[in-house]
């Protein structure tokens, strides 16, 4: 797929891997309809990026939030292609704190729904407006670029409903991906490691500095053009379909 007369939702697209992503979409000539629940940002990246981008505020779990989204798509530029789903919450609990007492089961469900139901309801409504695109060449009618974690394969302790959500997320590429290649959608997933995003921006740069010492190579942490380059890539690359792309220097994140 390329990127003229193209146009992308980008969930969580103000800020971090999202907001990344977007702007290297529009650099590329790419329209992108950014989705994020922080309108303060949002309006402030769709300012930033200028009259090829659009922002609505959007709560990924809310169905009407999306429709209206990908209305605004159809109204503003010329349908819709792509997806990158970006948007995502941390959920930090342990099961039994020091005390003994058990996880929140409301703030369980609350990284489910975020990070696995939002990230499915985003694909189901995408699928059904890119399904009737005039098809390109090789017969592709949309892509979509999925957010998991290494946390899917290496969860840590606190971690249950983080990796919970994001294991979903890979758990799921396959079959929706066999599922829609009747209508020439591929999906694929990205699963980061370590990057500079604000989700860890909340902590000091010296402990910034030590997590990025703990990936083997570069020993830093990722930087969110880096996943941004490797989404645009599996748009590019229309044989890359039903894969889960590890984006992590190689680390293996301990128990703690």
């Amino acid at each position: 797929m390329n990127y003229n007369d193209r146009t992308f939702l980008v969930t969580g697209g103000s800020s971090g891997l999202g907001g990344a992503t977007a702007s290297m979409l529009v650099e590329k000539g790419a329209h992108v309809i950014l989705l994020d629940i922080n309108e303060q940002t949002g309006q402030k990246k769709e300012t930033e990026l200028g009259k090829n981008s659009r922002f609505i505020k959007t709560d990924v779990t809310n169905e009407a939030d999306v429709m209206a989204a990908i209305a605004l798509a159809k109204q503003e530029f010329n349908g819709l292609h792509g997806v990158i789903n970006a948007a995502g919450i941390p959920i930090a609990e342990k099961v039994l704190d020091r005390d003994g007492m058990p996880h929140s089961l409301e703030s369980f469900k609350r990284g489910i729904e975020v990070n696995l139901v939002g990230t499915f309801n985003v694909i189901r409504l995408a699928a059904q407006a890119m399904k009737d695109n005039e098809p390109t060449e090789d017969g592709e009618r949309g892509v979509i670029v999925n957010t998991a974690s290494a946390a899917a394969f290496d969860g840590q302790i606190g971690q249950a409903s983080y990796a919970a959500s994001k294991s979903g997320v890979v758990g799921m590429a396959l079959p929706i991906a066999r599922e829609l290649a009747r209508y020439g959608i591929r999906v694929c997933t990205i699963a980061p490691g370590l990057f500079e995003t604000p989700m860890l921006a909340t902590l000091s740069e010296e402990v910034r500095d030590s997590l990025g010492k703990q990936v083997p190579f570069p020993p830093r942490l990722g930087r969110p053009n880096e996943y941004a380059s490797l989404a645009c890539h599996i748009i590019e690359n229309v044989v890359l379909n039903a894969e889960v792309i590890r984006l992590d220097g190689a680390i293996r994140m301990t128990a703690k």
